[in-house]
């Protein structure tokens, strides 16, 4: 199975495990894309809903793409009080725009997972020379110590690897600038970056693990006895402890030269 689809297994803990999205990121992308009442949202990838109830709280018109017919249909449900947004089954490179203009297309967290042959040229395709592109994705940037050692210690035990999470892609130095300014489709972009803190339990943090990327594909017995690891380490510290985040955002607007 392609990496991007594993998601969609586990749609009812991706909704209750995965974090909302900074209501200042939120209001910053709006006003940076100057965004009318009237206007219009794409959304690609908007998995359980997360950032689309967001800014579907604001009134704007979105259309919502993603792949999963579970991730979907729970969006469904989790947006089912916002009669002005329209949820799609559809990869962004197998959607029909159909001659449709947005005036702002937002990617929570899933930018990554569109093929680069498509990623700006269809984007760019569906926004008008002022429409934005606006990509954005939580980072961990801070374990306590002595649970990132234990937890280096388990991963390595059990999957004989370690490495930065999936989630780094989003920090200033992954790909998303250089994939920007490479399309040459977008004016300057801009890099904004949103601290704060993630309180987790035991319980919490092994279910968010579930739905992260690198340990869906692991195979089942391996998944099990690396969560029940990584739970006891936890347990062993008290059972609970915060990370520090960062939320990314990368933005720009088509055929910008400034801004």
């Amino acid at each position: 199975m392609e990496q991007r689809f594993t998601f969609d297994q586990v749609a009812s803990v991706y909704r209750a495990s995965r974090p909302d999205y900074p209501e200042t990121l939120i209001d910053d992308v709006i006003s940076y894309a100057q965004l009318k009442s009237t206007d219009s949202i794409l959304e690609v990838g908007c998995g359980t809903g997360q950032a689309t109830k967001s800014f579907a709280a604001r009134g704007f018109k979105i259309l919502a793409l993603d792949p999963g017919p579970a991730m979907v249909r729970t969006a469904r449900e989790s947006l089912a009080g916002f009669a002005n947004v329209e949820l799609i089954e559809a990869t962004f490179e197998g959607w029909r725009p159909d001659n449709v203009v947005f005036q702002l297309i937002i990617a929570a967290q899933s930018w990554h997972w569109v093929s680069p042959e498509v990623r700006f040229v269809k984007a760019a395709e569906v926004l008008p020379s002022d429409g934005t592109l606006a990509v954005f994705g939580h980072v961990p940037v801070g374990l306590p110590t002595s649970l990132l050692e234990a937890f280096k210690q388990i991963t390595l035990r059990h999957t004989g690897a370690w490495g930065p999470p999936p989630e780094a892609w989003y920090l200033p130095h992954g790909p998303f600038k250089g994939w920007f300014d490479h399309s040459g489709l977008f004016g300057s972009m801009q890099h904004r970056s949103y601290p704060w803190k993630w309180h987790h339990t035991t319980s919490s943090y092994t279910s968010f693990l579930r739905t992260r990327s690198d340990v869906r594909m692991l195979a089942p017995a391996t998944r099990d006895e690396l969560l029940g690891d990584i739970a006891k380490a936890v347990d062993g510290q008290g059972g609970a402890f915060d990370i520090d985040y960062e939320t990314h955002l990368y933005i720009a607007r088509r055929g910008d030269s400034g801004n």
